[in-house]
């Protein structure tokens, strides 16, 4: 499965570095710090693996959700989330 959020579809954002740093600061009497290497990275969404109970399908839903979709739910309410989610066409 796919690193992205069911309901706000949010994704892996490919773009940052992360940077090595070496030498001694300034105000250490150094010469400075001076970057020594770069490496890309990629920035994970915050995915959480959790459980609804359904009270109209009787059963469990488990969904891979953002902080900001729990809140969509806690909002809105998991039925009409539900209902949202599978007329787009995605699997619930």
């Amino acid at each position: 499965m796919p690193k992205t959020c069911q309901v706000t579809d949010r994704k892996p954002f490919k773009k940052g570095r992360t940077y090595t740093t070496r030498g001694i600061a300034k105000k250490k009497k150094g010469i400075g710090l001076n970057i020594t290497g770069k490496t890309k990275r990629t920035f994970q969404p915050n995915l959480f693996k959790k459980r609804f109970w359904s009270n109209e399908e009787n059963r469990f839903i488990t969904l891979k959700l953002t902080p900001a979709a729990m809140r969509i739910i806690t909002k809105k309410g998991l039925p009409s989330v539900l209902r949202k989610m599978r007329k787009e066409g995605k699997k619930v």
